[in-house]
């Protein structure tokens, strides 16, 4: 009969080696995915990462708008896209949702702001409420204690005020919490950053202006077409847009984006240190 001693002579070696060489095997709590995005993931992924303690999940919003002649409709997606990613990141713990794109941009008929201007897709705030209301459900479903709202779309801020407070009033005996930071879209450090760089309000604009032409360059250059950015005020503002686009940059953008996601960071730690 042959001897198995020499396969576990060899398998124990190879075991001792392997720890000798490239450290303890982690914990559960010490793996972490190889992305924060939930749909880049699989479902016993996100189960392990749930499990090992990351149990904060970031819901970006977004908005499919019109943004003058120089950026694309996605806008809003790919900047809080990329800030939910950071966010998550610097919280340690979080993974992120996928982005929600349909959100409020105005009424239907007649139509009034952002749907005045072909491709811009909205929904009503009951209807964005209750979207909102069943993604929270799912992702609580799923094992997450925390679920953070951010958005960067000023009409989705008080739709989006009102179901964290709503959930999180109903599931407080389950332990789980929805919170609807108001730091990432409050502007007005940015503002009094490039009033102190010289810039006025008419210069910086309030939509598809200075800064969010910036921060769009800051994270996806090739959205944005600085040659195509109208000169003329009153052509500027009948195309959907205001302000001084073509002065941004994706330095100036970079920076923007990063006040925006210290305050919220620091927002949100401060919420879950006050739990």
């Amino acid at each position: 009969m042959k001897t198995t001693r020499p396969i576990v002579l060899g398998c124990a070696l190879a075991i001792i080696l392997a720890v000798h060489f490239r450290g303890p095997f982690p914990s559960a709590a010490e793996q972490r995915p190889p992305t924060p995005f939930m749909k880049d993931m699989t479902s016993p992924e996100i189960r392990s990462a749930i499990e090992a303690g990351r149990t904060t999940v970031v819901l970006p919003t977004g908005g499919i708008e019109q943004n003058g002649p120089h950026m694309v409709l996605g806008k809003h997606d790919y900047i809080v896209s990329h800030a939910a990613g950071e966010i998550a990141t610097r919280l340690g713990d979080a993974l992120v949702a996928p982005v929600v794109s349909f959100v409020p941009e105005g009424a239907f008929e007649p139509a009034t702001d952002n749907m005045r201007f072909p491709g811009t897709i909205g929904l009503s705030e009951p209807v964005f409420e209750a979207l909102l209301e069943d993604i929270a459900r799912s992702l609580k479903s799923a094992g997450f204690k925390t679920i953070v709202i951010i958005g960067d779309h000023g009409q989705s801020q008080a739709a989006q005020m009102r179901v964290a407070q709503r959930l999180s009033a109903a599931w407080l005996k389950d332990g789980v919490r929805v919170e609807a930071p108001q730091s990432y879209y409050d502007d007005r450090a940015q503002y009094a950053l490039l009033h102190a760089r010289g810039e006025t309000d008419a210069g910086i604009g309030v939509h598809a202006g200075l800064i969010d032409t910036s921060e769009l360059l800051g994270v996806k250059p090739d959205a944005v077409h600085l040659d195509r950015a109208a000169r003329d005020d009153r052509e500027l503002a009948r195309l959907g847009a205001s302000g001084r686009p073509e002065k941004s940059t994706a330095e100036l953008g970079r920076m923007l984006l990063a006040m925006r996601i210290d305050a919220a960071v620091a927002e949100i730690k401060a919420l879950q240190a006050r739990r």
